[in-house]
């Protein structure tokens, strides 16, 4: 058989290349014969840089940045002439902090603005970047100052809360700064940035806003969206779709030009998921859990819709599994198997790569050709 391993990343626990080589090594101990293509993806998030440097040959490069609380880190772009990669995560991502310190009243994408602008000054004039996994919801005020926005009645870097006493915010430096510069976002949903469906609302809680933060939060946002008002050529950035990835850094870099794409389509057509998926007679991927969420422009939707279009089975491999059968069927899934479930939460958290490997072990006996 030729398989194809596509899984995202299992957050928190393996990145989304250590997940595909577990999964490949645990089917190789029941079917040593068979083919494995191992493709790790991204939807914009975690793991969204590895995508374009083992596809593409990109090359990294590496800068130092602030992290989300402005400690200074090490973060990385790619660049392949004058095309470049950011995976906003790493600089803003929340895996940079620990559960006591996430905060997005206080927490800035000012790292992202400093990998932009290092990745301009090293000649890229297309840049793409992920949306996703971010632990701020500053409307993407810090990476706008990182790239030379700046106002006279408040700090623009200093997280979300601070956004209510910006008044005033000149953008002439940062659009000068990017003049000449093509930006993309990719990401894996299409929130707004206000309202029910908005950033704060929708992922403030993952990040550690409690009821009243979320209040706040969402007050100085709507307060920042007002002063920063409608783009010279007349459109809201505050209502189009993706504003509200990574906390409203789409939002922010909007206002520089930037337009949205869907970040797992661009991704599997990026890496060539097709031309492997076609002559492939299985595709498995997977994440750390399977929800309703994976269902909406995540990883796992998006290769079981390419499977289903090409006529090719697919499993999902999980950490755990909160999906029905109906419903994972509907997404294109044929069968969904859970780490948690084999060997319980304490292994699959302390040993994920090997209770992913004995996983797609137990997985190819059933899933393998005789």
């Amino acid at each position: 058989m030729r398989i194809l391993v596509s899984p995202d990343c299992f957050t928190g626990t393996l990145t989304a290349a250590q997940a595909a080589h577990a999964i490949r090594d645990g089917w190789l101990r029941t079917k040593p014969d068979d083919h494995m293509s191992v493709i790790p993806l991204s939807d914009g998030g975690p793991g969204f840089l590895d995508c374009f440097v083992e596809a593409l040959g990109a090359q990294r490069h590496t800068v130092e940045v602030s992290d989300p609380l402005g400690r200074a880190i090490q973060a990385d772009f790619a660049l392949l002439g004058d095309q470049a990669w950011i995976e906003s995560a790493q600089a803003c991502g929340l895996a940079h902090l620990k559960v006591s310190e996430r905060n997005p009243l206080i927490t800035s994408t000012y790292g992202v603005g400093q990998l932009i602008a290092a990745a301009i000054d090293a000649g890229a004039r297309n840049i793409m970047v992920g949306l996703g996994g971010s632990g701020t919801n500053d409307g993407g005020a810090g990476a706008l100052e990182a790239l030379g926005a700046s106002s006279q009645t408040g700090q623009l870097a200093n997280g979300g809360a601070a956004l209510k006493d910006v008044n005033d915010i000149d953008l002439a430096e940062a659009v000068k700064r990017t003049e000449n510069v093509t930006i993309v976002l990719a990401s894996d949903v299409d929130n707004p940035l206000l309202g029910l469906r908005g950033a704060t609302a929708m992922f403030g809680r993952q990040k550690g806003a409690d009821d009243n933060s979320l209040m706040i939060l969402e007050g100085a946002l709507e307060h920042f969206a007002q002063v920063l008002g409608k783009r010279s050529d007349g459109k809201d950035p505050a209502v189009a779709l993706g504003a509200g990835a990574a906390g409203g850094l789409g939002f922010g870099l909007m206002h520089l030009g930037a337009s949205r794409v869907p970040g797992i389509s661009t991704v599997m057509d990026v890496v060539g998921l097709n031309d492997v998926l076609q002559g492939s007679d299985l595709v498995i991927t997977g994440e750390g859990c399977l929800d309703d969420q994976s269902l909406h422009g995540k990883v796992i939707a998006g290769v079981a819709a390419r499977a289903v279009a090409l006529g090719k089975p697919c499993l999902a491999l999980a950490g755990d599994v909160r999906l029905g059968k109906r419903e994972a069927s509907s997404a294109g899934i044929d069968s969904a198997y859970s780490m948690i479930d084999l060997a319980g939460k304490d292994a699959a958290l302390g040993r994920p790569s090997d209770v992913l490997a004995d996983l797609a072990q137990r997985v190819a006996k059933t899933w393998g050709r005789a």
